[in-house]
């Protein structure tokens, strides 16, 4: 099935990033119909197909091309409730999330746009005492909201207490999200085909509070334990919401999986040795 209908969402703070985003809609304006997120066509003098992300499905786009790092990609799969897939034009520095090289951008989008294939990665969805917040593709972090306090916190895993650990924060990641804030925080890097959660301390005071890979499907509960600490709960980088003593952070999988256009670059442990070596 070709492609009718795109949406184009990208950094607004960074110049090549908007004259790539000019670049694509030179070049594809007249083969697809394009819509652009308001703070991207308002900063390209743009006003016509201006729409938010979350609303771009409904009005048939399919596909998203996401112009800048992994942040814009992440920050704007957030938004959707069930994303549409996402081809990541990479005008960042590492990124993970972001596949096609600008000098490929043109060229990769042509092709694309006579049909495309996607893979689906899971999400976790994230809940604080009980109110739902944003879906994390990469990662939830709970950590320490004054630098060089200490934290505890209290794990359970479908209602099995695995550890009461202190650390200055505990990372809960995607596999996806294996190769970011977690493997920083020393957790291993996990294929995204691999059905599971990985949680992990960061600079935890026990040696032996190590990581933890447990099914995708598990219930994990982290609770604050230590009054008078407080703490900061961020999701993809992107989301923070303040936590402290009693409070309770729950974590599954999330209904709706993020997904991402399948590209000519090579595979994921081809991407792990040229990002990482």
């Amino acid at each position: 099935m070709t492609v009718s209908k795109i949406g184009i969402v990208s950094r607004f703070d960074q110049q090549d990033a908007l004259d790539m985003v000019r670049k694509i809609y030179d070049e594809f304006n007249s083969k697809v119909e394009i819509f652009f997120s308001p703070k991207t066509g308002q900063h390209l003098g743009i006003t016509d197909n201006c729409l938010p992300v979350e609303q771009m499905q409904e009005v048939g786009v399919q596909l998203i091309i996401s112009v800048g790092g992994d942040g814009t990609v992440l920050r704007n799969i957030s938004k959707m409730e069930d994303p549409l897939p996402v081809l990541g034009v990479n005008m960042g520095t590492l990124g993970f999330l972001v596949d096609v090289p600008p000098e490929d951008a043109i060229k990769d989008i042509a092709d694309v746009l006579k049909g495309f294939s996607y893979t689906e990665r899971s999400r976790l969805s994230v809940r604080l005492n009980g109110k739902r917040l944003q879906d994390a593709t990469n990662e939830i972090v709970l950590i320490t909201a004054r630098p060089a306090k200490i934290l505890t916190f209290r794990i359970a895993v479908d209602d099995s207490e695995i550890e009461d650990m202190r650390a200055d924060g505990i990372v809960v990641a995607t596999p996806t999200g294996s190769t970011a804030y977690a493997m920083s925080a020393g957790g291993p890097i996990v294929d995204p085909r691999v059905d599971a959660s990985i949680i992990v301390p960061i600079a935890p005071f026990k040696l032996s509070s190590r990581p933890w890979i447990v099914p995708g499907n598990s219930n994990i509960k982290v609770e604050m334990t230590i009054p008078e600490k407080e703490a900061a709960l961020v999701i993809d980088g992107q989301h923070s919401y303040n936590m402290k003593e009693n409070d309770v952070v729950t974590v599954t999988r999330a209904e709706n999986p993020a997904r991402f256009v399948s590209s000519s670059i090579n595979g994921f442990y081809e991407k792990v040795q040229s990002k990482l070596s």
